[in-house]
């Protein structure tokens, strides 16, 4: 039995802990606290990680960790990333710059991303339509990263599955990541 780890990172409030709790096999870990964060209307946050499990058919497990969303907490990004098999960046389209968002977790993870595959799961884009799919691989094409981009409801188990086959397809077709700069 082998054992992987796939990262889930992105903005507080885009769905990390409960993109993890809809596919996890396990009661999920989590370190939720009460937001202190008054512009935020959200009533508690992740403040250390996430943790979650999948088995894979063969018998080899997936571990689901999930970052904290405040660049405050960026220090831990570095450490959760380690022995990551990939990064799933999941962007809340319904905040008010979610292409700024994303730039954030590029920026952040920018080292690991020269390495590490990456899909990047698009929430509430049902509701909030703007910026499509199209400005969001502009974005990356400018900064030379052509990562899968997926509308996504992180409620739904078959999306998270779907946005982890991705991260996965990528690996098994030994598909080039990062940027050529």
């Amino acid at each position: 039995m082998k054992e992987y780890k796939i990262l889930f990172t992105g903005t507080m409030g885009a769905g990390k802990t409960t993109a993890i709790s809809s596919i996890s096999e396990i009661a999920p870990v989590v370190t939720d606290v009460a937001n202190s964060d008054a512009a935020l209307a959200k009533a508690r946050t992740t403040v250390g990680l996430d943790f979650g499990q999948i088995t894979l058919d063969n018998g080899d497990r997936i571990r689901l960790f999930g970052t904290p969303g405040q660049t405050r907490f960026d220090f831990l990004w570095k450490i959760l990333v380690r022995n990551a098999l990939g990064l799933i960046i999941l962007i809340d389209n319904s905040r008010p710059q979610p292409l700024a968002d994303l730039a954030v977790y590029l920026d952040g993870f920018a080292e690991e991303l020269l390495t590490l595959p990456c899909a990047i799961g698009i929430g509430r884009m049902d509701a909030h339509p703007t910026p499509d799919l199209d400005a969001y691989a502009d974005m990356l094409a400018a900064r030379n990263f052509t990562f899968p981009l997926l509308a996504v409801d992180v409620r739904q188990r078959d999306d998270v599955a779907l946005l982890i086959d991705t991260l996965m397809a990528q690996l098994e077709a030994d598909l080039p990541v990062g940027n050529d700069d």
